[in-house]
């Protein structure tokens, strides 16, 4: 079974996903901060919505609400309030 992220269900395949290249994380390098630990939900909500808004063309209030949508079913998220 292929790992994904935690935060935002990106597949985690070579070690350059990984925060540090550390396999033993459960989230991706996007969903990290630079010092290899998780984002907090508001700091991944936002780099989710700015890559809705590239790479589907979605308004900023359209991609944020898309965002939280698909974070809700993350792990990482699940009990996080909306």
């Amino acid at each position: 079974m292929e790992k994904k992220c935690i935060s935002c269900g990106m597949p985690l395949r070579k070690a350059e996903d990984y925060p540090l290249g550390d396999r033993s994380k459960d989230y991706c390098v996007h969903c990290a901060r630079p010092d290899g630990s998780l984002k907090s939900y508001h700091e991944a909500l936002a780099g989710m919505s700015a890559f809705l808004v590239k790479t589907q063309g979605l308004a900023e209030e359209a991609a944020r609400r898309a965002a939280r949508g698909l974070m809700a079913k993350m792990p990482a998220w699940r009990d996080h309030p909306a």
